[in-house]
């Protein structure tokens, strides 16, 4: 089988190009796509060269991990059937091209195991794959605040709420990302009168973050480093020290988060909407990945395969 995929040739290099499929074995199902997103974290290292060393690294390369389809294949071990609306976290099924993270492309061949239901989701289901990162970090505790009011920073609020019954406080530096109206205090960083945060998660990547938090921060608490970081991570310490201040980092989502968040999501407790404002087709691949890493507007760009 041969489909379409975004590939990145080389650091600074992508477009769309056919690419061969691997057969299908009883295990796996073929998923006709219909939505995927940009992660304009990840993908961004990939774009230009910075990603850390990684398993499976390397270029060419098919990106993405957030792909929304329907199942059109499904081998009998595969625990699907044709028709299901799926999540896909990911594929590799391009035989000498690279799928890191591999969901990309208009057709993706999968294990059934690895793939969660997305039943009447839509576009929006292309947010589980942030949602079940921001579980991983929410899950250790409620948070009193969160940094960043990205994709990943909003849906971490919106977890909080749906899995400890509070709203934190939400902090963005960018202007034009303060702008909308949340159920949360949403200020410019240091702009409230927050005075005894336990807990502080970080979802804005800054490497000096910790600096910008201690000071609201009650003794002994907590920052939970929840983005992805291209360089050092670095703080004061003296600050720190006087509170006794813990660091944890919060891994990648397991499969166990992506089940929970996709339960809440289709229950109803967890909403998905209102995050994507950029949409655009995949023949304008690389035109959308610049606009989804450069433009301050762009807080999730979803490329649109039913075009």
């Amino acid at each position: 089988m041969i489909t379409e995929a975004v590939v990145v040739s080389e650091p600074g290099r992508l477009g769309l190009m056919g690419v061969e499929l691997d057969a299908p074995e009883d295990q796996d199902v073929v998923v006709d796509v219909r939505w995927s997103g940009v992660s304009a974290g990840t993908e961004r290292l990939l774009w230009t060269g910075q990603m850390p060393p990684f398993p499976g690294m390397g270029y060419p390369l098919v990106p993405g991990y957030e792909s929304v389809g329907t199942v059109v294949e499904a081998g009998a071990d595969s625990g699907l059937e044709v028709g299901d609306a799926v999540f896909v976290p990911g594929a590799s099924c391009y035989g000498e091209i690279r799928g890191l993270f591999g969901a990309s492309a208009r057709t993706l061949v999968t294990r059934g195991d690895r793939v969660v239901p997305a039943g009447e989701l839509g576009a929006d289901g292309c947010m589980l794959a942030l949602a079940a990162t921001a579980h991983r970090a929410i899950a250790l505790g409620s948070a009193d605040l969160i940094v960043g009011h990205g994709a990943f920073g909003q849906l971490a609020a919106r977890l909080n709420h749906a899995l400890w019954g509070t709203w934190p406080e939400v902090w963005e530096a960018r202007g034009e990302r303060r702008r909308v109206r949340t159920p949360y205090p949403l200020v410019e960083p240091g702009g409230s009168d927050l005075s005894s945060a336990a807990r502080v998660i970080d979802a804005s990547g800054d490497p000096r973050v910790i600096d910008q938090v201690v000071p609201v921060m009650r003794r002994g608490g907590e920052v939970v480093l929840a983005g992805f970081y291209s360089r050092p991570v670095q703080f004061d310490y003296p600050p720190a020290f006087s509170k006794e201040i813990a660091v944890r980092i919060s891994a990648e989502f397991s499969p166990d988060d992506l089940r929970s968040v996709a339960s809440l999501a289709l229950d109803g407790a967890l909403d998905l909407s209102g995050i994507v404002t950029h949409v655009a087709s995949p023949v304008e691949a690389r035109r959308a990945y610049e606009t989804a890493f450069n433009d301050p507007t762009c807080v999730k760009l979803i490329l649109d395969w039913n075009q």
